[in-house]
This record gives C-alpha cells, sequence and structure tokens, in this order.
C-alpha cells in the first residue's frame, strides 16, 4: 500500500483521546491527541487545553482532516517559527499505521510545554516536539475507516435471524436487522470498490435460493 491512497477507501484515525508526557531537559511536553472531523473541532480541543494548561508557556498544535487528508494545518503558538507545528504536522502525516501505510487523518495533536529554564535551541526544540507526538501515536488506540457500501437485504420475519447469522458467519460485516411490520431488512456493509458486491451478491443469492434482493442504500465511512 503506498503512503496514501485515497483511492484506496481507506484511513487510519484515533480510537478515542490519548496523552503523553514528555521530559526534556527540564522541559515538559504533554501531547493530546483526540479524533477530529472539522478545523472547529481542532480549535475546540486547543482552546480546551489552554484552559486546562492556562500557565503554560506554549499550546502547539497540528491536525489533519479528512479521508483524502486535504486539510492540514499547524501552529507554533510562539515558538521559533517552523520549530513546533511542522514537526508535529510532519510525525502525524508520515506515521505508520496498519499494513505499513502513512494514513493518519482525522486527528489532531496539540502539545502543552512548560518550559524548564534550559533553552534547547531550534533543532532541539525540532526533536522534542516532533518526539512528543511521535511517542503518544507509539501508544495510542487507532482504527481503520473504511468507505463502504450499504446493502438492505429485504427478507421474511421467520427466516431473518438465521439469514444474518449465515451472513455474518461468511464474513459480511452486519449494521443491523430491522423488523418491519411485511419482512425484515439486513443491512450489511460491503467495501466500495469494483465488484465489492459480486461475492456477496451471489452468495446471498445461494443462501435464499434467490428469493432475496439487495438494494443499495447509500456509500458511508465506517469504522472497522
Amino acid at each position: 500500500m503506498s503512503d496514501f491512497d485515497a483511492a484506496a477507501g481507506r484511513y487510519t484515525t484515533i480510537a478515542r483521546d490519548h496523552r503523553s508526557e514528555l521530559e526534556i531537559k527540564r522541559s515538559r511536553f504533554i501531547t493530546v491527541l483526540r479524533r477530529t472531523e472539522t478545523e472547529q473541532q481542532a480549535r475546540e480541543l486547543v482552546a480546551q487545553l489552554r484552559r486546562e494548561f492556562h500557565d503554560a508557556r506554549h499550546h502547539c498544535s497540528a491536525f489533519v482532516l479528512g479521508p483524502d487528508r486535504a486539510v492540514q494545518r499547524s501552529s507554533d503558538d510562539g515558538e521559533p517559527s517552523g520549530t513546533a507545528g511542522i514537526p508535529m504536522l510532519e510525525a502525524l502525516t508520515k506515521r505508520e499505521t496498519f499494513d505499513g501505510a502513512a494514513d493518519l487523518s482525522d486527528i489532531t495533536a496539540v502539545t502543552v510545554r512548560y518550559f524548564g529554564g534550559i533553552l534547547l535551541g531550534a533543532g532541539g526544540l525540532v526533536r522534542a516536539y516532533s518526539e512528543s507526538v511521535s511517542q503518544a501515536l507509539s501508544t495510542a488506540p487507532l482504527l481503520q475507516r473504511r468507505r463502504m457500501q450499504l446493502y438492505a437485504v429485504k427478507t421474511g420475519h421467520a427466516g431473518a435471524g438465521r439469514l444474518e447469522n449465515e451472513l455474518r458467519s461468511a464474513g459480511f460485516s452486519i449494521r443491523g436487522t430491522d423488523y418491519e411490520p411485511d419482512g425484515a431488512s439486513i443491512t450489511v456493509a460491503l467495501p466500495d470498490v469494483p465488484g465489492g458486491a459480486d461475492t456477496f451478491l451471489d452468495r446471498l443469492a445461494s443462501l435464499t435460493a434467490g428469493g432475496s434482493a439487495a438494494e443499495p442504500l447509500a456509500t458511508e465511512w465506517i469504522d472497522l
């Protein structure tokens, strides 16, 4: 897999908030990672940490947003230009995740620095901010997101449970079953790639002797 390929229909993000702390020459670097899908959410995290660590000298940040990682921003927040935000951003964009892919997105990193009285120099700051984010990512819970095509499988009430179980056993992702007055509807998520539904449709026809049809609903990004 290449460093990033939006056409692959997948990327990696953080599963939940995560914090890590690093001390370098008496300076404390506290990095907070959060899943964010908009610039507003990213800026809200920065604002939250400014309130929480109101006595810290710097609250530097970087974020990457969107399945195609089209939105990338960073801030040095008073550190010498290019010594904090850009190294943090590069730590996010170059981080290898599953299968060796560098595909992190929908993630914001904020590194709070408490100055320890010893100057680190430009090179030292670059290394410190990069290392702070890299260390946080090394222990952060990550998950993959995939672009999926949702299908509704219509079937009778009596056989819905059995059909759902058989589809699960065959390895298909079931998003739920709705029971309606005139029957049941099983929602199945399939990879949104050319020919992604072929195996499923063949298996469905085999399981139901052609008695159940699959209706395409929508395309969504889903946490795996």
